[in-house]
């Protein structure tokens, strides 16, 4: 099989990538290990900048059309009181508030509309395994296996050889591509994993989007319609210990965190309920090497804070196209170029990584390490005071957490 470029990755920056590349002309194949895309994605925020992406791809008014929720606002109650952190609607342009969308019906969407260009294929239920090399060791393409049933055995996989240009690896924080390629990140340390769980929603009004801290902890609720999106923050590593209080503990804490859910809480039956996301802050030196570039979380893992590490793939993919599509259609591509992506999204990438480490070690560190069993009361940050005093403030981190750092859009 040959095309020009494979990516590898069925995400959201993988087929914008390959939707982006195929408008333009350019054979592509994007290679999706699962049959589907019906899984219990945790990033389900989609934020103004790629909601801008979505109108430049006249695919705007699909999206309205989908079971998305949209937040104006981020607020955090602490001991002494509830602050407004973010406004969304002070932004300038269409899209003035986050929307929350099931991942699997924004990448069905994205599938779709690819899937009406005569240049792109998605490969379902195949699974990038390795990389071809000529013998220089530039990398020309990907070895996969394809499984038609997901339930049959090992060895009934079929073995596919793709042969591309480019190979773009899209493949998450867990990248195959990077592992093969033995591109080791630049890792920062983070102080918390995250438990995630959902909770039938109480009949009273609530914010869309609302974090409770108390000593110990605190927990991100995000409201889905009819229940809660729980994201509860624990310790790095500190799941076991989490399990060895038992689920009963579990539950008196995060009712402590949100009396409202007294009742909603017993709906966690078995830790099977309980979904664990490990934080990871990192992200490589060098994004390519010959034949092949690294994009998103293959490049850069972010932390959950602000919820934006979909979208800056997304950017990434983008970026990828703009710089690289016209070169790929008239054939002249050379190493050089996909250097021009990395620096390109450096800053964004290390400006958001960087806030984010700022927020890990000001706020989330601190509240952890606090005695949970204290009666001291955890006051709201000095900035969250001035923020409810001058609201027009809040300005600035809804700016930086719905636009984002050099947003990119479509041309």
């Amino acid at each position: 099989m040959k095309t020009t470029v494979c990516v590898v990755g069925g995400g959201p920056a993988g087929l914008v990538l390959g939707l982006l590349l195929a408008r333009q002309g350019i054979q592509v194949i994007v290679l999706e290990k699962h049959a589907d895309f019906l899984r219990d994605f945790r990033g389900d925020t989609v934020h103004p900048s790629t909601l801008d992406v979505l109108d430049d791809l006249d695919l705007g008014p699909a999206v309205q059309r989908l079971p998305g929720r949209a937040a104006n606002g981020l607020r955090a109650t602490f001991d002494d009181g509830s602050f407004r952190i973010a406004d969304f609607s002070r932004l300038r342009g269409r899209h003035r508030y986050l929307l929350f969308l099931p991942q699997w019906d924004l990448l069905d969407l994205l599938a779709d509309a690819a899937a009406q260009l005569p240049t792109f294929t998605l490969l379902r239920s195949t699974e990038a395994v390795g990389l071809t090399r000529d013998g220089s060791g530039r990398v020309t393409g990907v070895r996969a296996v394809s499984r038609a049933d997901e339930s049959r055995a090992e060895d009934s996989r079929a073995e596919v050889l793709i042969e591309a240009q480019l190979t773009v690896a899209c493949d998450g924080r867990g990248s195959t591509i990077r592992d093969v390629l033995g591109l080791r990140p630049l890792e920062h340390a983070a102080p918390m994993d995250v438990l995630w769980f959902r909770l039938p929603k109480p009949a009273e009004e609530s914010e869309l989007l609302e974090m409770r801290v108390m000593a110990g902890g605190l927990m991100l609720q995000i409201d889905r319609g009819d229940y809660f999106q729980c994201a509860y923050v624990v310790p790095k590593g500190g799941f076991a210990t989490v399990k060895g209080h038992g689920l009963e503990a579990l539950r008196r804490r995060v009712v402590r965190m949100s009396p409202q859910l007294e009742e909603s809480v017993r709906s966690l039956e078995s830790w099977d309920d309980v979904k664990l996301l490990t934080v990871r802050i990192d992200r490589l030196r060098r994004w390519h090497a010959p034949g092949v570039l690294l994009i998103g979380d293959a490049a850069h893992a972010m932390s959950p804070i602000g919820g934006v590490g979909i979208n800056l793939a997304v950017q990434d993919a983008v970026a990828t196209a703009r710089l690289l599509g016209p070169k790929l259609f008239a054939g002249t591509l050379e190493d050089a170029d996909l250097a021009r992506v990395a620096r390109r999204r450096w800053l964004p990438t290390v400006v958001t990584q960087g806030v984010q480490r700022i927020a890990q070690a000001g706020l989330v560190a601190p509240v952890l390490a606090a005695d949970s069993q204290s009666d001291r009361p955890v006051r709201a940050p000095r900035a969250l005071h001035v923020l409810s005093k001058y609201p027009v403030l809040q300005a600035i981190p809804a700016y930086f957490v719905g636009r984002g750092v050099l947003p990119e859009r479509v041309r």
